[in-house]
């Protein structure tokens, strides 16, 4: 997006990645040195010094290590460079579960109530109803939580949650809310700018996961009402002109069988799955962020967007399903998935032939995206890419989103969060994903 706009990048590498995709990509890569992320990805002052050495102007933070860290973005600003997100204060409020979910209710977003824990303390006078959810304040992917079925496991649960909460993100505290049985897990992508602007580009569906982490994304959701919809569509622009917010942002809801509608957090960055939204919209989230960071306006309002068609997004991670989703490591011989013909699909990567994927980074190593017409065409589309492709010397779980995309509930739109615990049969295809 940058090299099409005329703008010219620089990246940095960890000594794993010299050799990377987007190391031959940028115009300028600069080596910060170190195999793990704290020895790399994670030195803010290593990042900011190489901008400055090659007088960039601006920092994209992408989607992982940094990008949610408000400190992060108040030394970019500090060091004089532009930071292309949300403001530190913005990140910072809405990165804690508990004080996004109170700005939620103060937007009138519509959601479930909570019931905050102070040192371990469960708040005077609340009362929790089963199933319940206890949730880390802080930090995502799933750590930090338990499902609570009844009054006699919470004292343990909240416990456990703390714990690991603390050792993930450095933060134990913790909050309960309903747990929805067989929920969906439901995203709006919002943007927002400095002049007050503030459109939502849909929604997104990423009830399929395993460990809490999502396997396939799309788009618009198949599985709402229309009056659902609009509630978490305005829910989400509400939020985000509650507090002001700038640049790309997703707010996160799960939905009940019932319809019920529980806010669950806001992403301070761009999400994995922003291609799907891509997709149906005909818009460049990326050329967005970096207009609202150059402090321009919104090009488009609300009216300008229509969603056209159905996108789907899965995401091909070095790890074997059938070995109960344990990670691959070791180097890449072949890498292809299909694409390149009429209806091919996007396949956005970081790895390519001879790639080494070890144990210091995200499993995650494409991500293949199918837009057509309707969702039962982009998923045999996106079937028979996957079936095409060429992956040697990892383990992936290439075979079982194929088995997926084939599936007859998944098809008809019947998938809730407990997807892949209720679709065991998904897995045993997976026995043909050893290394090849």
């Amino acid at each position: 997006t940058a090299h099409r706009l005329g703008i010219s990048t620089v990246g940095v590498y960890s000594e794993p990645d010299a050799n990377a995709l987007h190391v031959d990509s940028v115009d300028v890569a600069i080596a910060l040195g170190g195999a793990t992320p704290a020895e790399s990805y994670l030195r803010g002052d290593a990042i900011i010094a190489a901008a400055l050495a090659t007088s960039a102007d601006a920092i994209h933070p992408g989607y992982g290590f940094l990008a949610e860290n408000a400190a992060f973005a108040q030394a970019v600003i500090d060091a004089g460079l532009i930071w292309v997100g949300p403001t530190p204060e913005q990140v910072t409020l809405l990165g804690d579960k508990v004080a996004a979910k109170r700005a939620a209710l103060e937007a009138g977003v519509p959601t479930t109530s909570m019931i905050e824990i102070v040192d371990g303390v469960i708040a005077a006078g609340a009362t929790v109803s089963y199933p319940a959810l206890v949730k880390a304040a802080a930090g995502g992917g799933g750590r930090g939580m338990r499902v609570v079925r009844s009054a006699d496991e919470l004292d343990d649960a909240v416990a456990a949650a703390s714990r690991e909460a603390l050792a993930a993100f450095g933060d134990g505290a913790v909050f309960i809310e309903p747990f929805l049985e067989r929920g969906r897990h439901v995203e709006v992508q919002v943007f927002g700018d400095r002049h007050g602007n503030v459109v939502h580009l849909g929604e997104r569906e990423c009830s399929i996961q395993r460990r809490n982490q999502k396997v396939v994304e799309e788009s618009p959701s198949a599985g709402i009402t229309p009056e659902v919809r609009a509630a978490l569509c305005e829910g989400a622009v509400a939020l985000a002109k509650h507090v002001g917010y700038e640049g790309a942002g997703t707010v996160e809801f799960m939905v009940g069988a019932d319809q019920t509608i529980t806010f669950l957090e806001v992403n301070t960055r761009l999400q994995v799955e922003h291609p799907v939204t891509e997709a149906v919209t005909g818009l460049d989230l990326v050329e967005l962020q970096l207009r609202v960071a150059a402090g321009e306006a919104l090009p488009i309002t609300q009216r300008d967007v229509t969603i056209t068609g159905h996108a789907i997004e899965v995401r091909v991670v070095a790890e074997d399903p059938a070995a109960g989703w344990m990670p691959s490591t070791g180097r890449i011989g072949r890498f292809a998935i299909g694409t390149g013909e009429p209806g091919g699909v996007r396949v956005d990567t970081g790895v390519r032939d001879g790639a080494e994927i070890s144990s210091d980074y995200d499993s995650l190593v494409a991500k293949v995206i199918a837009h057509a017409p309707t969702r039962v065409e982009a998923a045999g589309q996106l079937a028979r890419a996957l079936r095409g492709s060429q992956i040697t010397g990892i383990r992936t779980n290439v075979d079982s989103l194929v088995a997926i995309l084939g599936e007859a509930d998944y098809l008809a739109a019947d998938t809730p969060t407990a997807y892949l615990d209720e679709h065991p049969d998904v897995l045993p295809f997976c026995a043909g994903s050893h290394v090849r």
